[in-house]
Parts: C-alpha cells; structure tokens; sequence
C-alpha cells in the first residue's frame, strides 16, 4: 500500500526552528485549508502515523520548508519526485494528459506506459530529463539488452525499440547506434587482425578488455551520443 515517504526526525527539527508547538502547526495548516488536530501532528513526529500528500504540502508551507526536507529521502521513484514537486497525483494526471487511477497505477507498479507525448509531459512537469526517466522506470536494463545486441549484430532492427523506451526521435537513435555499431566492430577487426599476426597473447587480452569495457558504459555512451536531446527540457520555448 502506497505511503507518503515522511521523516519524524526532519519534521520534529523544523517545528523546532520555527518555534512552534503541535497546537499551533495545527492551527496555521486549518489556516492554510488543511484542517488537523494536534495529537495528529504529534503522530507525525512519533513516526506512528504519516500525512497525506496534501497535509505534507500544508505542513512544509507551515514549516517553511520544502517537501524533500520532510519526506527526509532523495527523490528516486516517480512518486517521490512528484511529491518534491509540489503534485498531488490528480493535478500531475491532468497536466500529462492521463486518467489518475492509470498514473497513480504506474506509480505502484513502478512501471510508466505513456505514450510518447505523456511521457515528454511527465519529464517536464517533474523537472527531469528523458534520461532520468529511463532510471526511474527501471528501464535502463532493457535499454542496454537492446543495445548491446544491436552494437553486435543488425543495428537497424533496434532503432524502434530504443527510441520506443528512450522517447527519443528515431534518426538521433538510429545515428547512435550506427556510430556503436561501428566502434564495436573495430574490436573485432583488431582482435582478428593480432590473432592472424600471431601477436603475443598480452595484445589480444588487451583488445578484450577494451571491448569489455566499452560493452559496460554501453548506455552511458549511448546517452553520451543522443547528446542534448535526452538532457535538455523535452518541449521546445514557445509551447508543445
């Protein structure tokens, strides 16, 4: 069951610096249109109950704060980070374009499904980048299974399936992949070509361990390649 990821201990230390007791964070939220009672509050501090979104909204404005101090963890999953920003799961479906029971089931699942546009929305509205995303939607596996099969076989049939899960344009995903494709047969075309020479073994464990290395940073590289475009916002100024 899903919890608002809340920390005790940074919220007991902000009510400190701000000198105010339970009675009067409960009183400033019923201002704020977030109406708690003080034993709540309390809870909160005890680690025996934890707010809602919205109350850990209320509370931070109370406590003059930003959410990420109170939740008291870096923002790693979806959820997370659209609690950083500030979203509560209706207001992040309607920005993006999605129905919230179908987002607030992709955060559960931990897994994203949104077309191509949603996607570009969700990384915008969240302050990421493609990149990033692909990490967050425990993706970055898949992408470096395809990648590697495409540095070391038929590079062309995978430019759909990677620009599917990077949401890249395909002719930025398909010049990556002919450039790996390219650097990855030079391994192939040393290691032969000292093979044939019949050069000292310590030369052909050389060009293994380069190749080996190289298929490691397969997605850093790839990343590297695509440039910009997976790090930079992903609408251009002026508008979607």
């Amino acid at each position: 069951m899903y919890s608002t990821p809340f920390s005790p201990t940074e919220a007991r230390s902000a009510r400190a610096r701000m000198g105010l007791s339970p009675v009067q964070v409960a009183q400033a939220m019923a201002a704020c249109g977030t109406p708690v009672h003080p034993e709540l509050v309390a809870a909160w501090e005890q680690g025996s109950h934890t707010p809602s979104d919205q109350q850990l909204f209320s509370l931070a404005d109370v406590l003059w704060c930003d959410t990420k101090t109170l939740m008291g963890v870096e923002p790693q999953t979806l959820a997370e980070h659209r609690l950083a920003g500030r979203l509560t799961v209706e207001r992040l479906a309607y920005r993006i374009g999605m129905d919230p029971s179908e987002y607030r089931a992709a955060e559960s699942a931990r897994h994203w499904q949104g077309d191509a546009w949603q996607t570009r929305a969700l990384v915008e509205a969240l302050g990421l980048s493609l990149r990033k995303l692909i990490g967050i939607m425990g993706r970055v596996d898949e992408l470096s299974e395809h990648l590697r099969s495409a540095v070391d076989g038929r590079w062309k049939a995978h430019v759909e399936p990677v620009a599917e899960i990077v949401v890249v344009d395909a002719t930025s995903v398909g010049d990556a992949l002919q450039t790996m494709h390219a650097e990855f047969s030079e391994f192939s075309e040393r290691y032969m070509g000292h093979l044939v020479a019949l050069n000292a073994d310590a030369r052909l464990k050389e060009v293994a361990a380069e190749r080996a290395a190289y298929l490691r940073r397969l997605v850093d590289h790839f990343w590297e390649l695509i440039g910009e475009e997976g790090e930079a916002s992903p609408f251009p100024a002026g508008g979607r």
